[in-house]
């Protein structure tokens, strides 16, 4: 079965639908549009068995992401580990601590492959040749890699201080990298312009709303994973807001589809302090989302007026979840603790999710006895400069046992 249930897109603000067509604002409010479907048509067909009996990819929940058919762009993309961490439970003081580790995700090693797949399979259901993307690092990798295997033309824009890692990350695809003078809010607003003008596919302008969809199958994956159930808490990395609120749609869908059953899941927030529009908005309870200019470390979370900050927040307070920040001096030790207790690299990204996930336990808005899923979205490989002066420096000797039982004395060896 892989009938489509897309029905529309749906303004998220005044209700105004549209056919499905590249485009991303409401003509009457200009509010932003979603992909909306009609779950009636599945009618007990979308099940569990169906789902088990497909190949381990994020296209096993086709039917719930909007493509028509078959996906033409990274059919090998999705189905992450989701590993059960008990040693990173235990320095936390937790019961039940679970990680989902999109930094291993392919082809990139991050969670954008997931919504570029879908992006660039609807840009070539369209006809689009060139696709493109406004990116703090990620996304640019992501949509240059798989648009080089799709066979499709791609720019990328990025901030000019972006990591070496990043950069090298996108260009080794032979990508168009275009890179802006100024924050990646000056990036976005650029790339508005020249999606209008160019006519090129933008995953993140004008296919936005298909490209999100494509962060629901992290939550579609963690439920099954749990064994076809839904996470109690979850801890997710916030930058536009985005992959908070489709987590929270995909566990929706899967409740009013039968696939699992409500746990009253809790929506959990974390953003670096130098760049936390959203978590201030929920701290000081209102639904205001005041822009900034972004000041950290953690540069894949850098956007200082997150698209769908507003829409975060709602999820986050109806939920019953909360939203916290992490100092840069935080990140890196958070980093460290990941590593060195489950063995996990992550990006500073998910420095500052384990980072607030900690502040959120300490401060008992997550309880240590329910169970707790932390969502690490990118690879360490690719921001090594937030810790390459944090970790220890090789110890030189020469070829020498000698030497070497020195060394091992010094360390307390015998």
């Amino acid at each position: 079965m892989s009938e489509s249930i897309v029905r529309a897109l749906k303004c998220r603000e005044c209700g105004h639908e549209y056919e499905i067509q590249p485009t991303h604002v409401c003509e009457f409010c200009f509010g932003p549009l979603e992909v909306v479907y009609d779950y009636d048509k599945l009618d007990g067909k979308f099940t569990r068995e169906l789902i088990e009996s497909r190949p381990q990819n994020m296209w096993r929940y086709k039917e719930l992401l909007p493509i028509d058919g078959e996906p033409k762009v990274g059919a090998n993309n999705g189905f992450t580990p989701l590993i059960k961490a008990d040693r990173l439970a235990k320095a936390l003081g937790v019961k039940e601590l679970y990680i989902k580790i999109d930094s291993v995700c392919y082809p990139t090693l991050s969670f954008k492959d997931r919504v570029v797949s879908v992006a660039l399979s609807k840009a070539v259901e369209f006809g689009f040749k060139t696709v493109a993307c406004a990116s703090t690092g990620n996304l640019a990798g992501s949509v240059a890699a798989n648009a080089a295997a799709a066979g499709l033309e791609s720019y990328v824009f990025i901030p000019e201080d972006l990591e070496q890692g990043k950069v090298l990350g996108a260009a080794i695809f032979g990508t168009n990298i275009i890179s802006i003078r100024g924050q990646y809010d000056d990036v976005n607003r650029l790339c508005s312009e020249v999606a209008g003008k160019y006519g090129w596919a933008f995953v993140n302008v004008n296919v936005r709303p298909f490209y999100a969809e494509g962060s629901k199958t992290l939550g579609y994956e963690v439920m099954e994973q749990l064994g076809w159930k839904a996470p109690k808490h979850v801890v997710v990395p916030m930058a536009s807001g985005s992959l908070c609120t489709k987590i929270d749609k995909s566990i929706k869908e899967f409740i009013q589809l039968g696939l699992v059953e409500d746990n009253q899941t809790a929506m959990y927030g974390a953003q670096a302090t130098g760049c936390s529009p959203i978590t201030k908005s929920v701290k000081d309870d209102t639904d205001m989302i005041h822009p900034v200019k972004a000041n950290t470390i953690a540069k894949s979370l850098a956007i200082g007026n997150p698209a769908d900050g507003y829409y975060a927040n709602k999820v986050m307070k109806e939920s019953g979840g909360y939203a916290e920040d992490v100092s840069d001096e935080e990140i890196i030790d958070a980093m460290k603790l990941l590593a060195e207790t489950e063995g996990i690299f992550a990006e500073t990204a998910g420095g500052v999710t384990l980072g607030c996930a900690k502040k959120l336990i300490d401060s008992g808005k997550i309880p240590r006895d329910e169970s707790i899923v932390l969502c690490i979205t990118g690879n360490g490989l690719k921001t090594q400069e937030a810790v390459l002066n944090e970790v220890a420096k090789p110890r030189i000797i020469n070829a020498s046992l000698k030497e070497f039982d020195v060394l091992a004395a010094a360390d307390g060896v015998k």
